[in-house]
């Protein structure tokens, strides 16, 4: 278990390049228009032809904040105007019917998730509504069987929310934070007073919900380790029992929100660094296990003991102990993984209505996985979550000769090597404490589709 960090700077700045955070292998920019609709629902036939077909994890994406925050990459519509919930609600529910139809009906759900924009942008009354649709098209299980999660913005909520939200039969709530401090929260137009973050805590304890998680990001305007040490104690003190700390990506061409914060604000590359450091030693000395990449854990939350026992994974929410599911998402710009490939909504609303209307589903784009995807998705995945990658499990489950098979990338690892961020046995790679933190850069050397296309300005630096 991970003690301690610190970084050698000249070491990073040679590893600080843009790479994909892996939430899927091969990543989003290699999905391709020319995998339609049918390719996905062909899929789910072969899904529900295995043997024992995979239980579900459903995400529904709701894309609606009544303020833009500056920083924000994802996909999200700013609106004061509360009726255009209905109206997506609506095409939401016949999306759900479509889904759900493809789908055999005994397949339960083992896990579920509202992400944004603000789900709780909608009234729980619209959120109640949605889950009883929910219910009645797909095999829920009971609150305390399942594992149902909501992102919540602390804003836009409070004590009877919450309440609410766990009637609904949501256990699990993730709340953005990001910063404690007055002046970087003006800076990225997201002004949220300590004591109204700890208010919703307060609720959640009294609740009794399953897990609690807090996002925080550093790299934003007007950071330092002096204001950020402050946030990581309240936050330490608050006692979430997860934690992601993000690294915020500037990309002011790609994203406009972010055209609105200053770059010349930014804390430099060096105190970003010594941030990145403080956040790592601080959340391990107050107990916390690093799960990976930017997540962090209570050593008795799920993540840790699936990481302890080899079970954990990643997807497109993260890190995960759901491993085993096929995840179908609903909803404007939401990525489905079923069955061997990855299937995206259109970005845009009125392409979505319009599908919609059609009674069609609204994939834009998505791909089929051949074997080497398969393969490489496994070890990127072994890696990610384990930092140890044992050759003997391809060659019993695949029947090759993994250091002849990827001969290459064991000699793009060399440097890797000599920087010491790993080792190559003659039976495993095994990451090292340092090379966590570089796990990105690892996995992109067998990211043969990164290889083949530069997208590397798709994505964020990976410190």
């Amino acid at each position: 278990m991970l003690k301690s960090i610190s970084f050698d700077a000249k070491m990073i700045k040679r590893y600080d390049t843009s790479g994909p955070r892996y939430t899927s292998y091969p990543t989003a920019p290699a999905f391709t228009e020319q995998f339609t609709a049918k390719n996905y629902i062909r899929h789910t036939k072969r899904s529900n032809s295995d043997l024992i077909p995979a239980p579900l994890s459903l995400y529904f994406h709701i894309p609606f904040c009544d303020t833009v925050c500056f920083y924000c990459a994802c996909n999200k519509i700013a609106t004061k105007d509360y009726s255009r919930a209905e109206i997506y609600l609506k095409y939401l529910y016949k999306d759900i019917e479509m889904q759900a139809a493809l789908y055999d009906a005994d397949r339960y759900v083992e896990q579920l998730h509202f992400g944004g924009g603000t789900p709780t942008f909608l009234s729980t009354a619209q959120i109640a509504a949605l889950m009883n649709k929910i219910r009645q098209h797909f095999n829920l299980l009971s609150k305390d069987e399942g594992d149902y999660s909501i992102e919540i913005d602390p804003r836009s909520v409070d004590e009877n929310t919450i309440t609410a939200l766990c009637d609904i039969g949501f256990n699990r709530f993730s709340l953005g934070v990001q910063d404690i401090n007055d002046q970087v929260q003006k800076a990225v137009n997201r002004i949220q007073p300590i004591e109204q973050t700890q208010a919703i805590i307060s609720a959640c304890r009294k609740n009794n919900v399953r897990s609690l998680s807090i996002d925080l990001m550093y790299g934003l305007p007007f950071q330092n380790v002096d204001s950020f040490t402050e946030t990581l104690n309240k936050v330490i003190e608050m006692s979430p029992d997860r934690l992601s700390v993000f690294n915020y990506a500037h990309l002011p061409n790609r994203f406009k929100p972010q055209r609105r914060i200053n770059a010349n604000n930014l804390p430099s590359s060096k105190d970003k660094l010594a941030i990145l450091a403080l956040c790592i030693n601080k959340l391990i000395q107050a107990g916390y296990v690093h799960i990976g990449m930017d997540h962090f854990a209570k050593p008795n939350d799920e993540l840790a003991i699936a990481q302890s026992k080899g079970l954990l994974h990643r997807n497109f929410q993260g890190y995960t102990t759901h491993a085993n599911c096929d995840l179908v998402a609903m909803g404007v710009s939401a990525i489905s993984s079923v069955a061997a490939c990855y299937s995206q909504n259109t970005k845009d609303i009125n392409k979505y209505y319009a599908a919609i209307d059609k009674g069609e589903l609204a994939v834009e784009k998505g791909l089929s996985l051949d074997d080497d995807d398969l393969i490489r998705r496994r070890i990127i995945q072994q890696l990610s979550c384990h930092f140890r990658l044992d050759f003997e499990l391809f060659e019993t489950s695949y029947g090759f000769c993994f250091t002849d098979v990827f001969a290459r990338e064991i000699e793009m690892l060399q440097l890797m090597m000599d920087d010491q961020l790993l080792y190559i046995n003659t039976d495993s790679i095994i990451v090292t404490d340092a090379g966590r933190f570089l796990i990105r850069n690892i996995c992109m050397v067998f990211d043969i589709a990164l290889r083949k296309k530069d997208v590397k300005e798709r994505f964020s630096k990976v410190i």
